[in-house]
This record gives structure tokens, C-alpha cells and sequence, in this order.
């Protein structure tokens, strides 16, 4: 039975009185949902926690949303909340963690085996009814490189081992080391990406990480290796990565992120045969799979608990 109620708003230009439903559903009751500026406006006052995405935060420096403690974003990426100096420092910040692991693994073992299996020479055998028996090659002992162990990364190095091969990970802190065969700090990039096969970025974009993937590191990696962002789009600096896939250095950039999204319409890149696009869509935020990870932060908060997903300002994620 919960016995205090916090005023919740729940704000999301598409689905804001889904996500209320599901809170609702959990006992919480004191919940708006609202889709517009206008809504939230009528709705902050006496608001103490935030479910937002998209959330217009120039409300929250106006005497209507002094009430707000937490904010919980509906997505794991808040480089653009952290950034954000209209968001007061005394309303604590959270992001979804723990949640997209298995989409966003399964996103980037769909393109490996595409790619490696030569799945559209099947189908095109197929289609022209030839009978084409070649051999492709296999995952196993190809070596894979993870830059970023948290939760999403960590799920990726787990399904890496299912397919025997090597795994070598990149992380800010060594805790999460034991995961894989090499470990490299970020002032060894250079060493990390020599010897890989595939490249996978799941690293939070922060000022460190910024284009970190440059003209320098992708010509350091082996040619016809394959690069995956399913991070940031501004982790890799588009401008560096076009002529290195022009001149055919790399065999495949999977791309499910971008600087600019939605990815305008005349990028190079949606006519790139050796790079693939896809529309932010590896690791989806769904209604039920938010609703409940913010249902139990809210019971943390209710009891005082630390939160999960919090946010540190200062390092940026």
C-alpha cells in the first residue's frame, strides 16, 4: 500500500498518457500526463517528479516548476540534459540504464552475420534460382572490440562469447576488465582498434568522448574491419568518416546514430553501398520496459534510497 503520494508528470510528445497509465497501474495515482508545452505549463505546479522526453526545460527555471526534485529521462543518452544550463543543479537527474542491453546486442549480431554470411548473395542466388553452395566464413575467433562496458556493452561481450570469439574491451575505469581478454584505457586507443575485427561504440557522449573516432583512429583500424555506433552520433566525426569509407579502407560502418538526426535526406550516406543506416531504432525505449524501471526508482525515492541510473554532472553521463 503506498501511502504518500508524489505529484508525477509525465511528459512525451506521443505517448505521455501511455506511460501515466502504466504508473497508475502500479499504484501511483497523482499522475498528469502531458504532450505539449502548453500542458506541462498548466500541469507543474506542485510537481515533484518528472517523466519526460523531449521535456521543454525552459520551464523549469520559472516559479511554476519550483516544487520538482527528480527528473528521469525516458532514454539512456542525457549529453543534451547535462548540457542544458536552463535545468536547475538542485533537481536530481536519472536516465534509463539496464534496459537495452538485449535489443542493442541483437541489433549489432544482426548486421555481423548479414555482413559475414553474405546474406544478400543468398537471396540474390535465390531470386536468379541459382545454386550457389559457397563457403562464408564464421565469428569464431574473429576478434570484436567493445568500446564502452557498461550495461549495453557488457551484454554485447556476453553474446561475443556465445560465438567464440576474441573480445578486447575500451572503458573510462577498469571495473568492468574481467569481462574481456584486453582491456585498454582511453589513452590507448590506438592499440585497441589495430587489431580489431569489428569495432562496436556504445560509449556516452561527453566532452572526452566527442568525435573520438577521427580520421586518425579509423585508418589505424585493419582494413576491411567494420565499425558499429550504437552510442552517440557525434562520437565519430562524420566528416573523417566519409572519405575513409569512399576510398574503401573499411569494409562496413553500421550507423544507427547520428550528429544530426533525423539524418537529412541528402547525406552521403544513405547512397553509401559499404555503409548502413538505420533510424536510431538498436535499442527502443518501450512503454512497459520504462515504466517499470521508473516505478522502482520511485519507490527508492519514496524511501530515500540512491537512485538508479543517476546522473553525475560533472563527468557526463
Amino acid at each position: 500500500m503506498i501511502t504518500y503520494q508524489p505529484n508525477i508528470l509525465v511528459f512525451s510528445p506521443e505517448q505521455a498518457e501511455a506511460y501515466a497509465e502504466c504508473i497508475r497501474d502500479h499504484g501511483f495515482t497523482s499522475v498528469k500526463a502531458a504532450a505539449t508545452q502548453e500542458e506541462a505549463e498548466k500541469y507543474l505546479p506542485s510537481t515533484e517528479v518528472i517523466l519526460g522526453w523531449n521535456f521543454p526545460t525552459k520551464l523549469l527555471n520559472k516559479p511554476i516548476a519550483s516544487s520538482v526534485r527528480w527528473f528521469q529521462s525516458i532514454g539512456a543518452g542525457v549529453d543534451d540534459l547535462i548540457a542544458d544550463n536552463l535545468i536547475p543543479e538542485n533537481i536530481t537527474l536519472t536516465r534509463i540504464v539496464n534496459q537495452f542491453g538485449s535489443y542493442i546486442s541483437e541489433y549489432v549480431f544482426t548486421f555481423l552475420l548479414y555482413i559475414l554470411k553474405d546474406v544478400p548473395r543468398m537471396k540474390q542466388s535465390q531470386m536468379e534460382r541459382q545454386w550457389d553452395p559457397f563457403i562464408s566464413e564464421s565469428l569464431a575467433g574473429k576478434t570484436i572490440g567493445v568500446a564502452g562496458l557498461g550495461s549495453i556493452g557488457a551484454e554485447i561481450v556476453r553474446k561475443a562469447r556465445a560465438f567464440e570469439m576474441n573480445v578486447h574491451g575500451l572503458s573510462f575505469s577498469a571495473k568492468q576488465a574481467h569481462l574481456v581478454d584486453c582491456h585498454f584505457t582511453p589513452d590507448e586507443w590506438g592499440e585497441f582498434v589495430k587489431d580489431l575485427d569489428y569495432l562496436v561504440l556504445t560509449l556516452p557522449l561527453t566532452d572526452a568522448t566527442h568525435h573520438i573516432i577521427n580520421r586518425d583512429i579509423l585508418l589505424a583500424m585493419k582494413p576491411k574491419a567494420c565499425l558499429i555506433n550504437v552510442g552517440r552520433g557525434a562520437l565519430i566525426d562524420e566528416g573523417d568518416l566519409i572519405p575513409v569509407m569512399q576510398s574503401g579502407h573499411l569494409l562496413a560502418a553500421i550507423l544507427d546514430v547520428f550528429e544530426k538526426e533525423p539524418l537529412p535526406k541528402d547525406h552521403v550516406f544513405w547512397s553509401m553501398l559499404n555503409v548502413y543506416v538505420t533510424s536510431h531504432l538498436s535499442g527502443p525505449s518501450t512503454t512497459d520496459g520504462v515504466s517499470r524501471f521508473f516505478v522502482e526508482n520511485l519507490k527508492r525515492f519514496l524511501h530515500e534510497q540512491p537512485l538508479h541510473g543517476l546522473v553525475d554532472r560533472k563527468r557526463g553521463y
